[in-house]
């Protein structure tokens, strides 16, 4: 099953999109994939910190 998607708007700085943009593009996924999966790695990295 695949995880519920929810569309929402944000606002980001320019240059911020530029290189997620890119870094995207290296990574073979779309912008908002590779928002998702990096929003999914820090919250995870917080979660881990909050557990030491």
């Amino acid at each position: 099953m695949k995880p519920s998607k929810t569309k929402v708007s944000i606002t980001l700085d320019t240059d911020l999109i530029e290189q997620i943009k890119e870094l995207a593009e290296k990574d073979d996924r779309s912008f908002s994939q590779y928002i998702n999966l990096v929003l999914k790695d820090f919250l995870a990295r917080k979660k881990q910190e909050k557990e030491v």
